[in-house]
């Protein structure tokens, strides 16, 4: 280092942590739900866009993460900032009740935001690696997981209150008459106040990724691969798809993480974009919902401690199993939705989320090497947004059928079959590694 210039690694750790919280903790996260009905959509639609959501980032995941390991991770991420940017610049100009125009803008809005959900999918995580790896500092990466983790907190208690805030026209009409500003906005006035502080965030977004250093790339396919295929040729780059695959699929612990994660992130990722209609639900008034959002955002400041010394001390099996049961507790819960105290398995959820993504990253990163790092991460992103766009079928599916007059009412009914559906794929897990059962009681970090 010469000049007071950061070593890359440290730099990249920088910006990472900064690019994650940004690009993760959105203003309008803890009214997400509301805000699209009182756009005019219904509750399948907007169902259906989460399905939308899934599969634009489904599609995009592994065609990032190849190129990503490819011609460099910087691309990838900026390429994510210009499409966090369109796609809040469509919301903010949806049109209000507009029919069959507003969902178009609105599944305009989810696509763009699947796809820079895949582009920065292991793109982000792959450059930070890789920069410690070029100095032999890989036992470094549970700090910048745990620092992550608490930064991510912190950004979501800023968000969540912010954008809780900036929604209830009680709130804002308040702040203005402070200030001698005498207004009366409503709701019509509010409705996307969170959606422009976003904005801001996402052009946040793009400047951190313009400022990302490319760490030196080693070049092992840089004539052919293992197959013959020229490396800049399309089926180089098929092949080497199929060389990330056949890794995975040939390492049951790492497959095991991907599967695990994804059968409980689907679960818990489905609950949190309903979050504000479940505390409708247990008559928790909208004001607090800003205030919820950020107590459930700043559990990952006290768990991410924890997560590091579980994913140190237990095994891959012991870990999950724990996780696990969280989830089922925090999702029966759910399903019961006990008025007012009912927030307490919202929390619960919140906190096995934070350890599903601690637990994931981890093993992953640990087990894979450089070459296929981007591109494997790409497989979990893809088998993640799969299984969520899944259960989200399955969910607008279970909206239509249950009884209730009101979307409330049927939300409300649906959540009554996800235990029953965390069970039956947990066990379907279970069966699935009962060949590897040793393996994962005995890997650890």
């Amino acid at each position: 280092m010469s000049g007071g210039r950061l070593p890359d690694a440290d730099r990249n750790w920088r910006i990472f942590l900064w690019f994650r919280v940004l690009f993760s903790a959105r203003f309008y996260y803890p009214v997400l739900a509301v805000l699209f009905l009182d756009l005019g959509l219904t509750a399948t639609q907007y169902t259906l866009l989460n399905v939308a959501w899934a599969a634009a980032s489904l599609l995009s995941d592994v065609p990032a993460g190849v190129l990503a390991d490819r011609i460099g991770r910087k691309p990838l991420l900026v390429a994510a900032g210009c499409c966090m940017v369109a796609e809040m610049a469509i919301l903010c100009v949806a049109p209000r009740d507009g029919g069959v125009i507003l969902f178009l803008f609105c599944l305009a809005n989810r696509l763009l935001s699947g796809l820079a959900e895949g582009l920065a999918s292991g793109a982000d995580e792959a450059i930070v690696y890789d920069s410690l790896a070029e100095g032999g500092r890989t036992d470094e990466w549970h700090r910048v997981l745990e620092q992550l983790t608490r930064w991510q907190s912190v950004g979501f208690v800023v968000a969540m209150l912010a954008g809780g805030a900036v929604y209830a026209p009680g709130f804002v009409n308040g702040v203005l008459g402070f200030f001698g500003i005498h207004a009366s906005l409503d709701q019509a006035d509010t409705l996307r106040f969170p959606i422009l502080l976003t904005l801001a965030s996402a052009v946040g977004v793009l400047l951190l990724a313009l400022n990302f250093r490319e760490p030196e790339r080693r070049q092992p396919h840089a004539a052919e691969d293992a197959e013959g295929h020229h490396a800049s040729s399309v089926a180089g780059a098929f092949s080497f798809v199929l060389q990330a695959g056949r890794w995975l699929l040939g390492s049951p612990v790492a497959l095991f993480v991907v599967c695990a994660g994804f059968v409980l992130e689907s679960a818990v990722r489905l609950f949190l974009t309903f979050s504000s209609s479940y505390f409708r639900l247990i008559m928790i008034p909208e004001i607090a919902f800003g205030a919820l959002g950020a107590a459930m955002g700043g559990i990952g400041f006290f768990v991410s401690p924890w997560a590091r010394r579980m994913v140190a001390s237990r095994s891959v099996a012991g870990s999950f199993a724990i996780i696990g049961g969280m989830v089922l507790l925090g999702l029966v819960g759910v399903a019961l939705h006990p008025p007012r105290w009912g927030v307490v398995f919202a929390f619960l959820l919140g906190a096995a989320m934070t350890l599903i993504g601690f637990s994931v990253s981890t093993y992953l990163n640990m087990l894979v090497d450089s070459h296929h790092r981007a591109t494997v991460l790409s497989f979990k992103g893809l088998a993640f947004n799969f299984a969520y766009g899944g259960i989200s079928l399955l969910f607008a599916l279970a909206l239509h059928l249950v009884p209730g007059t009101t979307p409330q009412e049927q939300v409300a009914h649906a959540f009554g079959l996800l235990p029953g559906w965390l069970l039956l794929t947990c066990g379907v897990l279970i069966l699935a590694f009962r060949k590897h059962r040793r393996e994962l009681l005995s890997k650890k970090c």
